[in-house]
């Protein structure tokens, strides 16, 4: 289920990406100054976004899947709002000047692409706990995340973004990240309460604890008596 859902994560994560360039290039044109923007506030973004997470799994006890859950939930609440938030910063911006442009667009979209950045280092630190190889998990899941962006770019190209526009690719996105994030929610609560059943399940009953307790010894026992009979 983890891949899969991390799949599906990359295909939401690459659809904004392709909106939101689109968006912000036909707010700022298309040049090579907003290009360079753009892109540099995403990968900036991801590598931020994956510094953080990475600081968060660290701690074994913090729960991964429930942060992982709340950060897709993020990213679909940003995503809803994304393109109506672009347009009234972009009609407020059009007398800025190149530095301040690049500023707000660097803030635009670094937020949700630092929560895309932090969902890889949640996941793997979930899948190594649970399976104590590091390679194969960060291999696997950053291989069906890759796979999840680059089929969300065909089918962008081929029908998506013909068939929706932007404001539909742009729900189209957010529908799945809320998906992920309710199916990891229910999911991590399950694994939680069968961990605490397994727990219980473990402990020795009060009976047994109280049957393997060393008896006395005879010797203790005859002291005891004479102590009584004194």
């Amino acid at each position: 289920m983890i891949w899969l859902v991390f799949f599906l994560s990359g295909f939401a994560a690459l659809l904004y990406q392709l909106v939101w360039q689109r968006a912000l290039f036909a707010i700022y044109g298309i040049n090579i100054e907003s290009v360079t923007m753009v892109v540099t506030a995403f990968m900036l973004g991801l590598g931020l976004g994956s510094l953080a997470g990475g600081a968060l799994s660290k701690d074994s006890r913090r729960p991964v899947l429930l942060m992982f859950s709340l950060v897709e939930a993020g990213i679909g609440t940003f995503g809803i709002f994304s393109l109506g938030l672009f347009r009234a910063v972009g009609a407020a911006t059009l007398d800025f000047s190149a530095t301040a442009t690049a500023a707000v667009t660097f803030g635009l979209v670094l937020v949700p692409t630092m929560l895309m950045g932090g969902t890889l280092p949640l996941l793997v630190a979930h899948e190594v706990r649970a399976s104590g190889n590091v390679g194969r998990s960060v291999g696997m899941l950053y291989f069906v995340n890759t796979l999840g962006s680059a089929l969300a770019s065909l089918a962008a190209a081929t029908f998506v973004m013909g068939s929706l526009g932007q404001a539909g690719t742009v729900r189209l996105a957010a529908a799945i990240n809320f998906s992920i994030a309710a199916a990891i929610y229910v999911y991590a609560a399950r694994k939680k309460s069968a961990d605490a059943r397994a727990s219980i399940a473990s402990e020795p009953p009060a009976s047994d604890a109280a049957s393997a307790a060393p008896a006395a010894s005879p010797a203790a026992h005859a002291d005891r008596t004479e102590q009584g009979a004194t």
